[in-house]
């Protein structure tokens, strides 16, 4: 079992094809021919997700739908201390979630031809985000 930090590079509120930059940053992966690659996010305002990563209209359409299911001009939202997105990102949070289980397969991930992760950034101002990469498995 291998354990990496990964930080992801500041990013504007939206949904982010982030995929290459975490397999970047875990080079260890190519050890792998089995196994199962664990992704969480130390966040209470962002999410991941695994969807399409090809057509960049999915990632748009994800974001107005979430911003339209989750405004920010909730008028009975009482944590506002830091600012009118917060309240809101955490929602986001716990509805898409902050870690993700993809497998391994050939010293690759395993994920499908159109799928991709997202980091789902729903701060206007969140800063760098950091995860926790888990690779267990049966090693090359």
């Amino acid at each position: 079992m291998v354990q990496v930090p990964i930080t992801l590079v500041h990013k504007p509120r939206g949904v982010h094809l982030v995929t290459h930059e975490i397999v970047s940053q875990l080079p260890q992966i190519g050890a792998f021919e089995t196994g199962l690659l664990h992704l969480f996010l130390q966040h209470t305002s962002a999410a991941l997700a695994i969807n399409e990563n090809a057509d960049p209209d999915v990632r748009r359409d994800t974001e107005t739908f979430i911003d339209e299911l989750i405004p920010e001009s909730y008028p009975k939202f009482t944590h506002l201390l830091e600012g009118r997105d917060d309240m809101p990102a955490h929602l986001k949070s716990m509805l898409f979630g902050c870690q993700l289980t993809i497998p391994l397969s050939g010293g690759t991930l395993a994920l499908g031809t159109w799928q991709g992760i997202y980091l789902i950034e729903a701060r206007n101002h969140g800063g760098s985000r950091r995860l926790v990469a888990t690779l267990q498995g049966n090693m090359i």
